[in-house]
């Protein structure tokens, strides 16, 4: 990213808040409902100061690692099978189109029964979100390695964990990361409708709680919380993927 697009990348969101606060100080917008930013940064920093912030971030975090674990792996190593083995890729093509569609958090109370009502049922939520993202984007991925190193691969006669490790899943890497990112933005979303009833700690009920309570001003902060956390993880990825990736910004 070169100087001028860090400027815009940064003036970007600050003339979205500079625009709010005209617009709730002019009463364009009721502040009763859409506090102005300055207000929203003040109980944010008392939620922070109350350690209530740490807390709920702590176990939505815990459980968006937990599940993007359970469900990832086994999705990345099956989008790579599907891509390089007609046959598997013909059993499981049906399976997933089939059930991608099913909204996730329409299951949710399915993951309950199942589950119960602890920390399986989250994890399970997230998982099954971030899994078909994870299938449907590594086996694209597989499927766009150029030829010629699959053809190279097995010409010298690889080994299978090899081939798979050292062919497939660096060529299928670019896909894979696209695939991550994706499933962060779906994992928090499951993470914090997993939240809203059942638990008691997580951003989630920190939000359904302020709903409860009509406390507008912590249902913003919490919802910036939210936000706050898919930012960081978007960025921390970023900057995974020029590591493992380098060939890419080479490109560039």
């Amino acid at each position: 990213m070169t100087r001028g697009e860090r400027a815009v990348a940064i003036a970007a969101p600050i003339s979205i808040v500079l625009l709010w606060q005209l617009a709730v100080s002019t009463r364009f917008l009721n502040p009763g409902l859409f506090p102005p930013p300055s207000e929203i940064a003040a109980n944010f920093i008392a939620y922070a100061s109350s350690g209530e912030l740490a807390t709920n971030t702590a176990w939505t975090l815990g459980r968006l690692v937990v599940g993007c674990l359970i469900g990832g792996i086994p999705g990345t190593l099956i989008g790579l099978a599907m891509g390089m083995n007609r046959w598997v890729r013909a059993y499981f093509q049906p399976v997933v189109a089939l059930l991608y569609p099913i909204p996730k958090i329409a299951i949710l109370p399915l993951l309950y029964f199942i589950f119960g009502t602890g920390e399986q049922a989250k994890w399970a939520a997230v998982a099954v979100g971030v899994f078909f993202l994870m299938v449907i984007n590594t086996e694209a991925g597989v499927r766009q390695i150029d030829p010629i190193y699959l053809d190279v691969a097995r010409a010298y006669r690889i080994r299978p964990m090899s081939f798979y490790f050292r062919v497939l899943l660096p060529g299928a890497l670019p896909n894979i990361y696209a695939g991550i990112k994706l499933s962060i933005g779906i994992a928090i979303v499951l993470a914090v409708a997993s939240e809203f009833q059942l638990t008691r700690v997580g951003l989630g009920f920190a939000i359904f709680n302020a709903q409860q309570l009509l406390d507008v001003d912590r249902l913003y902060a919490a919802l910036v919380a939210v936000s706050l956390l898919g930012c960081i993880l978007t960025y921390g990825l970023d900057l995974t993927e020029r590591w493992a990736i380098p060939w890419r910004r080479a490109r560039k």
